[in-house]
């Protein structure tokens, strides 16, 4: 009875509380189409204790529209997904704060059954367990424990049952604060709970047979909502500081003052009233907003830079028992060009001696009210009078915001004395927020005089003289004065500048004339223009300078001529050469091109001459002509008909790429000068091969006694390439005859007959035995038989061949076996290819083949040696 006692009582405070202010549900579920048309009515809120004048509904999606009545209509086409929708309603009176409902839309798809997806809706059932969430007010007093509810399961009725309680504030931090009963579910609070820090507990719930300690219902989780009381005062956030512009208007935005209360939101605890303390002539500040505004529109940063305002916050909006906190807000003044600078004085003079230029003469200060250092505060300067001819310049000096006057062009005090000029002051930027106008200043300039130098009567002059003027003549005169006496008298002439010292000057009188030959083909001339300077000197040693540009005029004294050396012209087979004459001449028109080309009456017939242009002639071959160089005169006359005999030189050879080839002559040699040229590559080669033989034949020493020329066949030679063709005749061939003896025969005389064994094969020196006599038959032919010739000479001669013989059948042998070491001149050598060659490749045997030998085996031979072969083959 006292559990239930205690929750009527609640109910009816929660109820008093309620009944203080217009109350609306916390939330509302409506079942809606997936498609919401134009002006659907959605729902009515039902609204309870609410002053119906003063009570005004409101909601937060643009896509809906709620009604003075309550009803809640579609402003535009929705769709609702599966997710559903949501957005909230506020209800609020004159009595109290405002109430906020949760409005969920949830589509017709999703309201036939469950759905389980985490923005879904379940299909409403039974509840199983009674106690609804539960309230505790924060920083309560005590006294601790107090009971808050019972918990009870449906499941009490079939079962005994105990239950056990986890989550935060009981056995999760913080730890502590509530209690449960085991056996009767008697929860309870033990300690006082700050709502700023834990707003609210969400503790799970489970319930179990005491015999089985198996659950008996599905756990419940159980939320404890922490009621908020008014114990945070509200405070400022951030520094408080804000600028506007001076002078604005009245009712100009100054900026919001930020402010917070850490109590519950949306309730009275953070409404809070915004109130200013001071300054409430210049500002004015929204109670609601916290936006300060001007009243005036007279703010002067001239006069106060910055205001320091007191505003008073206070929550519960304002009423007495609401907590209050004051702090301080700086506004300042923004600056704005409504003061033009001021200059210090009412006029200015200055002084500048006449001839001086790029000097500063005078300074000319101003103040400025503005902000410093800002285009409101830097001043700009303007000549507005007085400088037509533009001798003066004025600056600003960016330290001290003074304006600078300068003299740029020098002022002549004997043309003006004084000068009077008018300055404007103004800023970067332009004036606003005053009728104030850029001020002006009179400046007086005095010109002093000062002692000049002689001055020309004018500063350039221009005198034309022709080109080739004779030396001496007078070609003008360039008089100088004295500014202050207005005389030449006592004033002398001197050169300062004459480049190619064509001309003199008198120093008494000024006059220039003519002291070397005018050229008006020289370099020192351009376009027909050359320059000399002059210096006038006084009696008291000042100078003046004048210019004088002499226009040279030009004559015919140069006629036409052919520039460069020799012309070529390229030998071609049955084409008929020619070549382009160029010519040209110093002359200008009309004393130069067109020409005229022609050949001399005299001419030797070999050339014709053709005019192309005005400036060129093709000269061309009647005949053909052997190589070599031709002088050939020409004719050329200019415009006016002047001209001198000249002589074109023309080369005639054979060309490569339009030039001709260095030696004509080395052509003619052919074959022979690319053998000339490889021959010593060639016995280089052979050489190393000769060095390579000795170094790989070396075996037994042979002593081969040196008899003098005794006439035998062998005969000592330096000899290590082919040589001429000897005649086989002349070869006498040594036989053994049939008695023993060795006599001397031609190798004519050998009798080709049948021998036991041996032949002579490809030329070489064979031996071989018949009946015990050795046979020894030349180079040549086959060996004789019984017929041959066999006589024993002497045996010192014998003893010779055999030696002979012995040296040749150890070498024969070693030519067999040897293969690629070899240096017969017989076989095939491979030599390494070390990559590209020359195209020629390089000398062999095979230079000399004549025109009748078959050369297919070149063929073979690779790209070097088939490239040898052409060259060597005779045409």
């Amino acid at each position: 009875m006292a559990n239930v006692l205690i929750f009527n009582i609640c109910l009816l405070l929660l109820t008093l509380s309620r009944a203080e202010s217009c109350f609306i549900p916390d939330s509302l579920y409506v079942v809606v189409p997936n498609k919401i048309h134009l002006g659907y009515e959605i729902t009515k809120v039902q609204v309870a204790d609410c002053d119906a004048e003063s009570m005004h509904l409101t909601l937060e999606d643009p896509n809906f529209t709620i009604e003075s009545n309550g009803v809640i209509v579609a402003r535009s086409a929705v769709w609702v997904t599966a997710k559903g929708r949501t957005f909230s309603v506020w209800a609020q009176d004159n009595t109290g704060p405002r109430s906020e409902m949760e409005v969920h839309l949830v589509p017709k798809t999703m309201s036939k059954g469950k759905y389980s997806g985490q923005s879904g809706f379940l299909k409403r059932s039974k509840r199983r367990w009674s106690p609804p969430p539960f309230n505790i007010l924060e920083n309560e007093k005590g006294p601790f424990p107090r009971e808050i509810e019972n918990i009870v399961s449906d499941s009490e009725t079939n079962y005994e049952v105990y239950y056990t309680f986890s989550g935060p504030g009981y056995n999760e931090e913080p730890v502590g604060v509530f209690k449960l009963d085991k056996e009767t579910g008697m929860l309870s609070v033990l300690k006082a709970v700050d709502r700023e820090k834990y707003p609210s507990f969400t503790l799970r719930t489970r319930v179990f047979n005491v015999g089985t300690d198996q659950e008996t219902d599905d756990y419940l989780d159980i939320t404890i909502l922490v009621d908020d009381e008014n114990d945070n005062a509200p405070e400022f956030v951030g520094a408080q500081q804000l600028t506007v512009p001076e002078q604005s208007r009245l009712g100009a935005v100054v900026g919001k003052v930020n402010a917070t209360d850490k109590d519950k939101e949306g309730t009275q605890h953070v409404m809070i009233k915004y109130t200013l303390l001071d300054n409430g002539d210049r500002f004015i500040i929204d109670g609601v907003t916290g936006v300060i505004t001007t009243k005036t529109s007279t703010l002067d940063r001239e006069v106060m830079e910055k205001y320091l305002v007191t505003v008073k916050l206070q929550d519960w909006s304002g009423a007495a028992k609401g907590l209050t906190n004051t702090g301080t807000v700086t506004i300042a003044l923004g600056d704005i060009n409504d003061n033009p600078p001021t200059f210090s004085k009412t006029s200015y003079q200055a002084t500048v001696p006449e001839n001086e230029m790029e000097k500063l003469i005078l300074r000319i200060p101003v103040e400025d009210k503005d902000l410093k250092n800002t285009p409101n505060w830097i001043s700009k300067f303007v000549i507005t009078k007085g400088n037509e001819k533009g001798h003066f310049r004025i600056d600003n000096d960016p330290k001290t915001n003074e304006g600078l006057l300068y003299v740029t062009k020098p002022l002549n005090y004997e043309l003006t004395k004084n000068v009077k000029l008018e300055v404007r002051a103004e800023n970067e930027a332009k004036l606003i927020g005053t009728t104030a106008t850029w001020p002006t200043v009179p400046v007086e300039v005095i010109v002093t005089d000062v002692d000049e130098g002689p001055e020309f009567t004018a500063p350039t002059i221009r005198l034309t003289v022709k080109e080739n003027t004779p030396n001496g003549t007078v070609i003008g005169t360039n008089l100088a004065i004295d500014p202050e006496t207005k005389s030449s008298e006592g004033i002398k002439y001197y050169k300062l500048t004459d480049p190619a010292s064509w001309i003199n000057v008198d120093q008494n009188t000024a006059e220039l004339r003519v002291a070397n030959t005018i050229d008006r083909e020289s370099p020192f001339v351009q376009n027909g223009i050359y320059n000399i300077t002059m210096k006038a000197v006084d009696s008291s040693s000042k100078t003046g300078t004048g210019t004088v540009i002499i226009m040279v005029e030009d004559v015919n004294d140069h006629a036409p001529i052919i520039p460069g050396g020799e012309l070529v012209v390229c030998e071609t087979e049955k084409v008929l050469g020619s070549v382009y004459v160029v010519a040209e001449d110093k002359d200008a028109s009309p004393f130069s091109d067109p020409f005229s080309f022609s050949l001399p009456d005299d001419s030797d017939g070999k050339w014709s001459l053709t005019t192309l242009n005005g400036t060129a002639a093709r000269l061309t071959q009647t005949k053909y002509l052997p190589t070599g160089i031709y002088n050939v005169p020409v004719e050329i006359t200019d415009l006016q008909g002047f001209s001198k005999k000249q002589s074109a030189t023309v080369r005639v050879c054979r060309c490569r790429n339009g030039a001709c080839m260095p030696k004509q002559s080395s052509v003619s040699l052919g074959s022979l000068s690319v053998l000339a040229t490889l021959l010593p590559l060639a016995l280089l080669l052979l050489l190393f091969l000769l060095l390579a033989l000795f170094c790989t034949t070396k075996g037994d020493i042979i002593k081969m006694p040196d008899i003098g020329d005794s006439g035998g066949i062998l005969l000592k030679s330096n000899t290590e390439a082919p040589g001429e063709e000897v005649d086989s005749s002349l070869i006498t061939v040594p036989f053994s005859g049939n008695d023993g003896t060795i006599v001397k025969g031609s190798y004519n005389e050998v009798n080709a007959g049948n021998y036991n064994n041996g032949t002579l094969v490809g030329g070489r020196l064979t031996e071989w035995s018949n009946g015990g006599r050795e046979q020894v038959v030349g180079s040549g032919g086959r060996g004789g038989g019984s017929d041959s010739q066999w006589f024993l000479q002497n045996s010192a001669f014998h003893h010779t061949w055999q030696t002979h013989k012995q040296y040749l059948h150890q070498k024969i042998g070693y030519l067999g076996t040897t293969e690629d070491a070899r240096y017969a001149d017989d076989i095939t050598h491979s030599y390494t290819f070390e990559g590209v060659g020359s195209a020629a490749g390089s000398v062999g045997c095979c230079s000399d083949y004549g025109e009748d030998d078959n050369l297919d085996f070149v063929n073979t031979l690779g790209p070097k040696f088939k490239t040898l072969a052409d060259v060597c083959k005779k045409t």
